[in-house]
C-alpha cells in the first residue's frame, strides 16, 4: 500500500509542476514543493521498512538505517532552495502581475485533493500501517495546501485579482518552511551523532551514577542511528567490592526502563584506576 501511495503521489507531483508552468501559477508550483515533502516522507517510510531490518555486514557494521536520515536531510535542503525561488518569484509578481489561468489551476489542485484522499486511504490500510504515521500526516498537511490553491483559483476567477496567486504561493511556503527547518535540524543532529531530542545528558549521567555499585562514570556518549534507535556507551567506575556483571546489568536495565535505550556498551573500571576525564563522578 505504501508503494502505491508513493507512485500515485510522485505522478501527481510531476503533473502539478507541469500544470504550474503551463497555467503560469506560482501557487501550484509552491504546492508542488509541498507535495515533494509527501514523496520524501513516503520514501523515508519505505526505507525504514526495507532497510531497517537489513542486518549489518562487514562493510557497514552499524547497518543501513541512517539512509533514511540522509534522504530526509537532502529533502530538507532541496525544499529550502525551492522556497527561496518561490519567494523571489512572488516578489516579482507583486510588482509585475502576470496572467494566471484560474480554471486550469483549479482543476490541477482538485486532482491533487483527490490524490491526497486516496493516498490517505492507502496509508491507513495494509500491514505496514504502523510505519506510515509521519507520511500520513504529511499527506494530510498537503491536502490543506490543495484546498488553499482551489480557494485561490476561485478568488482569481471571480475577482480577476491575479496577485492572489503569489499570496497563496507565499502562504504555502510559510506553511512548509517551519516543518522543513525542524526536519533539517533533527536530521543534522542525528548525522552529527548528537544527543537525541527528549534526552538530557546530565539527567542520564545522574541516573547512571545512582545505580548501586557505580562510583562514577566518564566518556558517556548517547547518540542515535535513526530517530528511534538510541545507543549509549560509557566507562563506569565500580565501587569497591561491586560485582561487575550485576552492576553492568543494573545500568542496562535502568537505561531500558527509564530512557528506552536498548543498546548500551559499558566498560567497567576499578575505583583505584586513575581517570583524567572531567565527567568522572564520585558520590
Amino acid at each position: 500500500m505504501l508503494g502505491w501511495a508513493l507512485v500515485l503521489t510522485s505522478i501527481y507531483l510531476v503533473a502539478e509542476v507541469i500544470g504550474g508552468l503551463v497555467f503560469n501559477s506560482l501557487a501550484l508550483l509552491s504546492d508542488a514543493a509541498h507535495m515533494m515533502t509527501d514523496v520524501a516522507a513516503l520514501v523515508i517510510a519505505l526505507m525504514a521498512i526495507r532497510l531497517g531490518g537489513k542486518s549489518p555486514d562487514d562493510k557497514r557494521t552499524f547497518g543501513y538505517r541512517r539512509f533514511e536520515i540522509l534522504a530526509a536531510a537532502f529533502n530538507a535542503v532541496l525544499l529550502f532552495g525551492i522556497a527561496i525561488y518561490i519567494f523571489v518569484e512572488a516578489i516579482k509578481r507583486f510588482t509585475a502581475p502576470q496572467e494566471v489561468q484560474s480554471w486550469g489551476m483549479m482543476i490541477v489542485a482538485g486532482i491533487g485533493l483527490v490524490v491526497n484522499l486516496i493516498s490517505m486511504r492507502l496509508l491507513t490500510a495494509g500491514k505496514d500501517a504502523s510505519f506510515n504515521v509521519s507520511a500520513y500526516l504529511e499527506v494530510w498537511a498537503d491536502m490543506i495546501g490543495s484546498i488553499g490553491v482551489i480557494l485561490g483559483a476561485l478568488a482569481i476567477r471571480f475577482t480577476g485579482f491575479t496577485w492572489i496567486d503569489p499570496i497563496v504561493a507565499v502562504a504555502i511556503g510559510l506553511w512548509v518552511l517551519p516543518r522543513t527547518w525542524v526536519l533539517l535540524r533533527d536530521t543534522t543532529n542525528v548525522l552529527l551523532e548528537g544527543v537525541p531530542g527528549g534526552l538530557k545528558l546530565g539527567e542520564v549521567r545522574a541516573a547512571i551514577g545512582g545505580v548501586p555499585g557505580v562510583a562514577g562514570l566518564h566518556d558517556l556518549h548517547v547518540w542515535s542511528m535513526s530517530n528511534d534507535d538510541v545507543s549509549c556507551a560509557m566507562h563506569v567506575v565500580l565501587r569497591e567490592g561491586a560485582n561487575v556483571g550485576e552492576t553492568r546489568s543494573a545500568v542496562q536495565a535502568m537505561l531500558r526502563s527509564q530512557y528506552e535505550i536498548e543498546h548500551s556498551t559499558i566498560q567497567t573500571e576499578g575505583s583505584d584506576q586513575p581517570c583524567e576525564d572531567d565527567e568522572h563522578l564520585h558520590r
